[in-house]
């Protein structure tokens, strides 16, 4: 079956880095665009970054463009979000996405697969 499944969260510094992974299993990864979105405490499901199928195309937030990348390995059928420069408000819980359809998307409603989530916190 379809999985996808998120790790590399945890307690951070503000100013610290992160790198989390979004293990998939279970469809074409490929073929799929895949993206990352968050959601913090009382508030909704938000758009972070997103990634064609080949790595060609990159979309990312303002709240975080220069602060994040988004990359992934076909082969290890995993994407990946490194996040620098982390700050209080990006504390939530980061999911992973794909995408059936080619094209770059901030759509939720768009993402046909989900992860769990992982949690992320910034704090001193």
């Amino acid at each position: 079956q379809v999985q996808l499944v998120e790790s590399g969260g945890g307690l951070v510094q503000p100013g610290g880095s992160l790198r989390l992974s979004c293990a998939a299993s279970g469809f074409t990864f490929s073929n799929y665009y895949m993206g990352w979105f968050r959601q913090a405490p009382g508030k909704e499901r938000g758009f972070v970054a997103a990634i064609s199928r080949i790595s060609t195309s990159t979309d990312y937030a303002d709240s975080v463009k220069g602060r994040f990348t988004i990359s992934r390995d076909n082969v290890k059928n995993t994407v990946y979000l490194q996040m620098n420069s982390l700050k209080p408000e990006d504390t939530a819980i980061y999911f992973c996405a794909a995408r059936g359809t080619w094209a770059l998307g901030r759509n939720a409603d768009d993402y046909n697969y989900w992860g769990q989530g992982t949690q992320v916190t910034v704090s001193s």
